[in-house]
């Protein structure tokens, strides 16, 4: 084929291929999809649209990389994952509705108040070690024993013993296990 036959979307391709493809790794992260998909849609915008077709520059394709991502957010938040079981969305999306997020804050949130509760039943230095657990920040071994004055090598085996006397407090107030789930 010489130059003169050419077909223009050729030279399209050739000349905004990479600046196309690094526009859409940025892009494709934020969108939440993947830089080849949008690569490819932002090609089938190009490729279809005459006007741009026509004159295609580098502003031109950014700002058509940046509507493809935008539409594909907004598909995104609108589309609700297959869930052949048939239990509904999860929880957290945006079709699980509002009331059953708050719901399962509220659950959470009592839940963790009710183990802090038991914690501090506990006797001992427990109420201290699993406190210090449940803390703020994910404290390191060392963090935890400096603050409270113990032995790094002893928290392990304090540790266990404390959550064995938990688990004993907490077997009369939750429910047993159902068929399949295990008990230390």
């Amino acid at each position: 084929m010489t130059d003169s036959n050419r077909d223009p979307r050729h030279d399209l391709l050739t000349r905004l291929g990479p600046l196309l493809r690094a526009e859409c790794a940025a892009e494709a992260p934020a969108a939440g999809v993947e830089p080849a998909d949008l690569e490819q849609a932002v090609w089938v915008r190009l490729l279809t649209d005459p006007a741009a077709a026509a004159a295609p520059g580098a502003t031109r394709l950014r700002r058509a990389v940046r509507a493809e991502a935008r539409t594909a957010r907004r598909r995104a938040r609108r589309e609700v994952p297959f869930d052949p079981t048939g239990h509904g969305p999860p929880a957290g999306t945006a079709a699980a509705g509002t009331e059953q997020g708050v719901e399962q804050t509220v659950l959470t949130a009592e839940t963790h108040r009710a183990l802090r509760a038991a914690v501090r039943r506990l006797p001992g230095r427990c109420p201290g070690l699993l406190g210090a657990f449940l803390g703020a920040g994910d404290p390191t071994y060392r963090e935890i024993a400096g603050k409270l004055g113990i032995s790094q090598g002893s928290m392990g085996p304090v540790r266990s013993r404390c959550l064995g006397c938990l688990r004993r407090m907490l077997t009369g107030e939750i429910a047993a296990p159902g068929p399949g789930g295990w008990e230390r």
